[in-house]
């Protein structure tokens, strides 16, 4: 539990300080929506920067939540553990880098593709 202040804090033009805090909040149950199939994991790369996943965030992955075309998914393409956006297309599935700096995956016909878990939030750090 951390303490929530009773006020936003103004991202434009200063306003005048208050020192009122309205509670707590517990960042869990903002964060999670299903603890039992709820992970973090940390990644590693720059693949998907165009979608403000930088080297070292954690991402909060739920392997409950069924992936849509569009989804950031964490993946096992071929054994390999990659984290990209989900595009389902008349031509297959494509797991799609957010870097022009990093080619999209094609998932041909016979890639072993498993998909571990959506992707719902990203642990940024400033």
């Amino acid at each position: 539990m951390l303490p929530v202040a009773e006020t936003s804090v103004a991202a434009g033009y200063p306003s005048p300080a208050q020192d009122y805090f309205l509670g707590s909040i517990n960042l869990s149950e903002h964060l999670i929506h299903d603890s039992t199939s709820t992970f973090i994991v940390r990644v590693s790369g720059h693949s998907m920067q165009g979608a403000g996943i930088a080297d070292g965030d954690e991402l909060i992955v739920n392997r409950a939540r069924k992936p849509v075309d569009g989804s950031v998914v964490v993946a096992i393409l071929d054994g390999e553990m990659t984290v990209k956006r989900l595009r389902l297309t008349p031509q297959g599935v494509v797991l799609q880098a957010e870097s022009l700096d990093y080619p999209d995956l094609a998932v041909g016909e016979l890639a072993s593709l498993t998909v571990w878990g959506v992707a719902e939030t990203c642990l940024h750090r400033l």
